[in-house]
């Protein structure tokens, strides 16, 4: 591509990259990646299914759990149309309204995963701290308030993002690191300063992802004393093993994260491959991994799968 003005933004094209050094076995990467779309999503909507079909599960633990598998279907939903159209069709060009939609939904989902997880250590303490009053402090209008809560407050901080972008001028060759638009990538094109650009997404990433880990520690050391409390054995496994699947949860979203960061600050110079491997298990490996975790350690998941599948047999 040239150099470009940038008289036009409606015309204004980028271009993704597949997986650098492997271009040549993208049809067969393909399989891989399309299995882990189909994972993530089959199994996420089989939660939600669940959840919404069983009375018994129709408790704050698992309406949160179904917030969370809301937001990786997002996740996935929004990658999946980029990332299979260049290992199918190596189909690497986009439109610059689609490539900032994208970000847009890439980034709020995930913002709004980050949310849902502190909500649910909330719900952890709660159920641990005072399990007597477990439901009536978790009661249907506040879940659904945190719910929309959540969503309104990642819409809105992310919202400003694309608006931004939209406003400076392209004059050179728009070519993106990923197989899917990231605001680190896109801030990266512009020929103007972009430094307000970048003061925002920090702010960003302090005031959701950074704010909520911490918060997530503190709700783990109050659950922890609470748990230390407890006079029996017993009853602080009992009441651990219940933490155990968020636990799981939270480290499979934040360890990748943090790697990633890691990476583009230590290791800049490491093989384009890495970068691209890292950015990939963040966004993929989450919502592949959360439904298997959850339906492994949470027997009422299993038993609400199992009579979700049960009723389609007998309706047919």
């Amino acid at each position: 591509m040239g150099a470009r003005n940038n008289e036009s933004l409606d015309l204004l094209t980028v271009f993704l990259t597949g997986i650098p050094g492997l271009e040549p076995h993208h049809g067969w990467l393909s399989i891989p990646f399309f299995t882990m779309y189909i994972v993530a999503i089959v199994g996420n909507s089989l939660i939600m299914a669940a959840v919404q079909a069983d009375s018994a599960l129709h408790e704050p633990m698992y309406l949160f759990l179904s917030m969370l598998a809301v937001t990786e279907v997002g996740v996935s939903v929004s990658t999946l149309p980029t990332v299979m159209g260049i290992l199918w069709f190596d189909a690497r060009q986009v439109d610059f309204d689609g490539c900032l939609s994208q970000m847009f939904f890439i980034h709020t989902f995930s913002c709004m995963e980050s949310g849902v997880l502190l909500a649910m250590s909330y719900d952890r303490f709660v159920a641990i701290y005072n399990p007597l009053r477990y439901t009536a402090i978790l009661t249907l209008p506040r879940i659904i308030c945190m719910g929309l809560g959540i969503t309104l407050k990642s819409v809105t901080l992310m919202a400003p993002l694309p608006i931004l972008l939209k406003q400076l001028p392209y004059c050179h060759t728009n070519i993106l690191s990923h197989s899917y638009c990231l605001h680190s990538d896109l801030i990266q094109l512009p020929c103007a300063d972009t430094k307000l650009n970048s003061i925002l997404g920090l702010a960003i990433v302090l005031a959701t992802f950074g704010l909520d880990s911490l918060l997530i520690v503190v709700s783990y050391v109050l659950i922890l004393y609470t748990v230390l409390g407890i006079a029996s054995g017993e009853g602080r496994r009992k009441a651990l093993n219940t933490c155990v699947s968020h636990i799981c949860a939270v480290l499979v979203y934040y360890v990748p994260m943090i790697g990633v960061s890691v990476m583009h600050r230590a290791a800049k110079h490491a093989s384009p491959l890495v970068h691209t491997l890292m950015s990939s298990i963040y966004l993929f490996v989450p919502p592949v991994l959360n439904p298997i975790i959850y339906s492994v350690k949470t027997k009422s998941i299993r038993q609400g799968i199992a009579t979700l599948f049960s009723c389609k047999r007998e309706l047919l």
